[in-house]
């Protein structure tokens, strides 16, 4: 630092002295600036995954680069061992950020930067502790994820998987009054179960289709709410008035498993589950049993638990349950914003900056 500004005051006095007119000191000058502002430290840092050359570039202006470049997650073992001695890091929510890896680490790793608005992945404790600062992506997948979670929610009312599979298999016949119905949005109740950037997105986008009720639940009413509007009710109430459930909350100690055998049974059987959240918020063996027992009709899920779901699972094998590989946020547009995000972060702290979005521990 103290170099920097000694160069910094050298330009100064370069640019408002006689010194301009002497080209000896200007070279003198400007020989000083240039090997200052090389002489300036290179961050070493550690990508656990490959990134888009947007941010990957934005990163290499400053940092000296470890990078596990496959689309893979890197295998613990080789994260543990490169991790050692970086002062940087940005991860993804597959790398289980804890006590083993900053250890690794050592004393000189300064931030974390996750390309992931959640972060149930890092435990906080550890890093307020150590002093490493944590960021994350927030906002900027907001519409995208929205927007999965409304065609997620249209594909598993409509039936639109079951049908492909009856037009592929040779087993669409002729039309029926009641074959393949499932229900419609308008006129509907739907139940938001978190009332974030995300669930307001998605409301926003469901309004159109001519819902009739928008419900929510939290701690607290949301000022936003009478913009949809939405109502802020009980989590009971809305299990039991909703056709339309979706779970667009954090997982947190509290959410984690709420949604159980005790919480579908308060549901109507005719509702629609989606989950667009974390899988960690469902009890999916509990989930199992609703939708075969008909205790709710139809579920939608983006995330599960584990990630990828074992091809065996019993979910995959009902008709009336449609899993994605958890892809609410795959846009090309939101995934640049992710990186380029996840960069800056990382690179602002380094810098001793405030980060565009840090996470408070």
């Amino acid at each position: 630092m103290r170099l920097i500004s000694f160069a910094a005051s050298a330009k100064t006095l370069l640019q408002k002295t006689s010194l301009q007119k002497s080209s000896v000191s200007c070279l003198f000058f400007e020989k000083i600036i240039s090997r200052t502002m090389s002489d300036q430290p290179r961050w070493k840092i550690y990508v656990t995954r490959r990134l888009l050359p947007e941010a990957l570039d934005l990163l290499k202006e400053k940092c000296d680069i470890e990078i596990w470049d496959h689309d893979n997650v890197v295998p613990r073992d080789e994260l543990l061992k490169r991790i050692a001695g970086k002062e940087g890091m940005l991860c993804q929510l597959t790398e289980k950020i804890n006590k083993e890896l900053l250890d690794a680490a050592g004393p000189s790793l300064r931030v974390v930067s996750s390309m992931s608005v959640g972060y149930d992945h890092v435990e906080l404790q550890q890093l307020k502790e150590r002093n490493v600062l944590l960021g994350n992506t927030p906002g900027v997948l907001t519409d995208a994820t929205a927007e999965l979670t409304v065609a997620l929610l249209l594909t598993t009312s409509r039936r639109l998987v079951e049908g492909t599979h009856h037009v592929k298999n040779g087993t669409w016949g002729s039309w029926k009054a009641t074959w393949m119905c499932g229900p419609g949005l308008s006129g509907s109740t739907v139940g938001l179960v978190g009332f974030g950037r995300i669930g307001q997105a998605i409301g926003q986008r469901l309004k159109p289709f001519g819902v009739k009720r928008f419900l929510y639940c939290g701690h607290t009413p949301k000022p936003e709410a009478p913009m949809l509007p939405a109502e802020f009710v009980s989590q009971d109430e809305l299990l039991q008035q909703s056709d339309f459930v979706v779970v667009c909350c954090a997982l947190t100690p509290e959410t984690r498993g709420m949604f159980n055998s005790a919480v579908f049974k308060k549901m109507k059987k005719s509702a629609v589950f989606i989950n667009t959240s974390r899988g960690a918020v469902v009890n999916q063996e509990d989930l199992v049993e609703a939708l075969e027992s008909g205790t709710i009709a139809l579920a939608g899920l983006d995330v599960t638990t584990p990630e990828p779901l074992p091809v065996d699972h019993p979910l995959l094998k009902l008709t009336n349950c449609v899993v994605l590989p958890h892809i609410g946020s795959a846009t090309l547009e939101t995934r640049t914003a992710m990186a380029m995000l996840s960069a800056e972060n990382l690179l602002t702290a380094l810098e001793g900056k405030p980060m565009p979005a840090q996470v408070k521990l």
